[in-house]
């Protein structure tokens, strides 16, 4: 599933290294974003839906998510008067086939310019090593969709059961209240937790911690580490748990980013926690993940990194494809293909610490259409050097 703006064009290289690495198979094109939802009111169309019930494995490329007046303005203009909303597809995938454990490893790189780096006690430097997995939950909390503007006045009725609600908005007219929900089902808390631990246990990290705020947000929050807490507890003793707050532990990452292992929370902050994580090992150029239904065996791997429309008129791609060729090793582990994927990930660093070739991203470069003439390596000289390796 391609999708939007670079996703072609990474997607087109990740699948050279595939078959270069020896990785066969037939591949069928899913019809998924921002051309769907304009010409037919549909991001996520039920045919492609069809497609992965039937193949089950995906890799997906990127996709283009606008807010609601601008979506609505790139509707076709046939489609306008439908009362059609776009939602995004990936979410809606991650909700229709259950995917919800998503996992991003963050792991440094040797010899990448973009590692993170920090001052030492004698005014020299040093470069911690990142090793770290965060677990998302993925289909619940806040991106769970279930929001209002002007609720409904059933939806209102019970808000003003709360007192707080009563205290800090029953003076607000209802039609100027905006409402977005965020719902932690058991069920699906435990199974996050426990892909976690386990990954923890088959991995050798030391720790997993819950990424959350329960000191504020105690009902979701709460439940989450008092889960974490029973689950440890009574399974996996060896495996320390600790508890941050996500707040304070944006602070500590860039403090001492080598003391986590996995990580877990919910949907929102899972987000951020990755995204941060991903900026001490060079950005989103890096950051793959993994989502998946392991009673179904469904599962889509992608970059977590967006569609870069500006990027996607070039005449020559420059977008490191790295996070994507990640993306498919994570797909290849997923279905039991490990000896491809560590010869994948292999290569890649091998070009990495080399140092010959690097995208415009790892130049430090701004990401204009030049900047191949200046040096950089185009996204197809990036996947060759790859190749090459392999």
């Amino acid at each position: 599933m391609p999708g939007d703006g670079i996703g072609k064009a990474v997607l087109d290289e990740t699948i050279r290294v595939l078959e270069a690495a020896g990785f066969e198979a037939d591949y069928v094109e899913g019809d998924i974003g921002w051309e769907f939802w304009k010409t037919e009111g549909n991001p996520l169309p039920d045919r492609t839906i069809d497609l992965l019930e039937k193949h089950k494995i995906a890799l997906f490329g990127a996709i283009t998510s606008k807010p609601k007046d601008a979506a609505f303005a790139e509707l076709a203009p046939e489609l306008q008067a439908k009362g059609l909303v776009y939602s995004s597809p990936i979410v809606g995938l991650r909700q229709h086939f259950g995917l919800d454990i998503c996992m991003r490893p963050c792991h440094t790189y040797k010899g990448n310019p973009l590692n993170f780096i920090r001052r030492t006690a004698d005014n020299g430097f040093e470069e911690p090593l990142v090793d770290v997995v965060i677990f998302r939950q993925n289909t619940e909390g806040l991106y769970g969709g279930v929001e209002w503007s002007d609720p409904p006045q059933q939806v209102y009725d019970a808000l003003m059961t709360h007192p707080k609600f009563v205290k800090n908005f029953g003076d607000t007219p209802k039609s100027e209240i905006s409402v977005s929900t965020r719902i932690f089902t058991k069920r699906a808390t435990e199974r996050i937790l426990r892909a976690a631990f386990a990954h923890a246990r088959q991995y050798g990290y030391k720790s997993v911690t819950v990424c959350e705020k329960p000191n504020v947000i105690r009902e979701t929050s709460g439940m989450m580490f008092k889960m974490a807490q029973q689950i440890q507890s009574a399974e996996f003793p060896e495996i320390e748990l600790w508890n941050t707050n996500i707040d304070a532990q944006m602070m500590w990452l860039t403090k001492n980013p080598e003391d986590y292992g996995v990580i877990v929370a919910g949907n929102m902050f899972g987000d951020i926690v990755s995204d941060g994580f991903a900026g001490l090992i060079g950005g989103l150029g890096f950051a793959c993940s993994a989502q998946f239904n392991p009673d179904t065996g469904i599962g889509v791997f992608e970059p977590t990194h967006g569609s870069a429309p500006k990027y996607a008129g070039y005449e020559v791609s420059i977008v490191n494809p790295i996070a994507m060729i990640e993306s498919a090793c994570m797909m290849l582990d997923f279905i039991k293909e490990n000896k491809i994927a560590a010869k994948i990930r292999k290569a890649v660093a091998d070009v990495i610490a080399e140092g010959k070739v690097r995208t415009y991203d790892m130049m430090k470069m701004r990401g204009t259409a030049d900047v191949v003439k200046k040096g950089a390596a185009s996204t197809s000289e990036m996947a060759d050097a790859v190749i090459g390796k392999l």
